[in-house]
């Protein structure tokens, strides 16, 4: 997930997550239900960028709020940063340590770990060259860290500015995948406390003009690897755009596949990273995972968001794309709203198939040009569909708080947090973040809560 605006930069921040399958606890030393299940008490947890107590870490670090039964946050949390025991580095002035992150159980220990980027970390005589670093589970939470090796050429940035995870290879290790120098870098073997190994395999297309921007990871084909797609830019000298790019995960090697364009405009100036947010879920129900990106700045930002359907062999030929002027999507589209700035996918009626929220949170209603709205498209047998879409704003009846410049719809995320087993809808706004909850009849007002923002931009997808 890419930071659009000062506005919302401090809600938007990049999170990923990998849910494994296997649910046997820590004492088994089998793999952590849940990637984000970081003491292996079998709830999932919250790791938010954070600069400590009273702000007294210099460089950042990751607060986590520990789950509860329910799936909601607790009282419970844990701050740790390059000061820790036994993490890599000193905890620096604008280290920026775990500004993006990225969950797994690595080392298949029954405790969720994290990947975390320290981009203003000095390497060397290299000054803000940036480090990854990967903090490790335990019974107390997060302790100790790993760096992973930069496989970059000698002295280009090791800034990443995407990271995810998946089991690219299907030995049941979950690798790491991460975005650096416009490179998208696959760490595939064994990530374990006493260092990285293994193959490191590099995506990068030649002799084209494609720049690794982000990285979205799930299964797309029914084969139990996990697959990959690289969000990109694209730029000549008659148009710059942004692709989306499929690797198929493999046995022995990736697979590089197919790309859809996901928009483009005339000439080589414009604005870079302009690819956005992206979720892989299965909304038609057939077995494969849909492929959903946000582009936020598609047509002067009025956002639209593009849906690429799984299929046996990858990504099949069917694609969707919504705008707010597609039918039955509230609203029209506008300059700066912003729509697919942030996506969030999860089953909010309980009928098996995943919907999908969208933020637009430079929705301008009335005279407040970032109110903000949030939209919720269902899942059907036929696929993602607007027909009985639904639209919640400040003015949307139920929803507390006045119109302001809200930004409302920052960060979107569909997690059950009631433990009903139906997806509620959490959004981040300036002047106070709420949960909607799911219901068999969609997303209600109905019991609507006041939540902590800083924990919502820390739920992992």
């Amino acid at each position: 997930m890419r930071i659009r605006t000062a506005t919302v930069a401090a809600t938007l921040v990049a999170a990923t997550v990998t849910p494994l399958s296997l649910s046997i606890g820590p004492a088994s030393a089998a793999p952590a239900e849940y990637a984000d299940d970081f003491n292996g008490d079998g709830y999932r947890d919250y790791a938010t960028f954070s600069y400590g107590p009273e702000g007294a870490s210099k460089g950042g670090g990751i607060l986590v709020t520990f789950g509860t039964a329910t799936g909601a946050p607790g009282t419970k949390t844990q701050f740790i940063d390059q000061a820790g025991a036994g993490v890599p580095g000193t905890d620096e002035t604008d280290d920026f340590f775990g500004e993006y992150r990225t969950a797994a159980d690595f080392n298949g220990d029954g405790y969720g770990d994290l990947a975390v980027s320290a981009n203003g970390e000095n390497v060397g005589k290299y000054k803000d060259n940036g480090t990854v670093t990967v903090l490790w589970g335990g019974a107390k939470g997060l302790s100790g860290g790993t760096t992973v090796p930069d496989k970059g050429p000698k002295g280009v940035s090791g800034r990443a500015t995407d990271l995810a995870t998946g089991d690219f290879n299907g030995d049941g290790k979950q690798d790491l995948a991460l975005v650096r120098d416009s490179k998208t870098y696959v760490y595939r073997g064994s990530i374990g406390k006493s260092g990285v190994k293994g193959s490191v395999t590099v995506l990068d297309k030649d002799n084209s003009s494609f720049y690794s921007t982000a990285v979205i990871t799930g299964k797309v084909d029914k084969d139990g690897k996990t697959d990959l797609v690289i969000i990109g830019d694209v730029v000549t000298d008659k148009y710059i755009a942004s692709d989306a790019w499929f690797i198929k995960g493999g046995k022995a090697k990736l697979y590089p596949g197919k790309t859809l364009r996901l928009e483009s405009v005339k000439g080589n100036g414009g604005q870079a990273d302009r690819g956005g947010d992206g979720v892989i879920a299965d909304f038609d129900k057939d077995g494969y995972g849909d492929i959903a990106i946000g582009t936020p700045l598609y047509d002067k930002y009025r956002g639209r968001v593009t849906v690429w359907y799984g299929a046996a062999s990858g990504p099949s030929s069917q694609s969707a794309r919504f705008t707010q002027a597609t039918k039955d999507i509230k609203d029209t589209p506008e300059v700066d709203d912003s729509f697919g700035a942030s996506v969030s996918a999860g089953d909010v009626n309980g009928d098996g198939y995943r919907d999908l929220a969208i933020g637009a949170y430079g929705e301008r209603l009335g005279n407040q040009p970032y109110a903000g709205a949030v939209h919720v498209l269902y899942g059907t047998k036929s696929g993602l569909t607007a027909k009985g879409s639904q639209w919640f704003a400040r003015n949307t009846p139920g929803v507390p708080g006045g119109l302001d410049d809200d930004s409302f719809g920052g960060t979107v995320r569909l997690r059950d947090t009631n433990g009903d087993g139906k997806a509620d809808l959490h959004v981040t706004a300036n002047y106070g973040s709420v949960v909607l909850r799911g219901s068999a009849s969609g997303v209600t007002t109905a019991g609507v809560e006041s939540v902590n923002g800083e924990i919502v931009a820390g739920m992992l997808q």
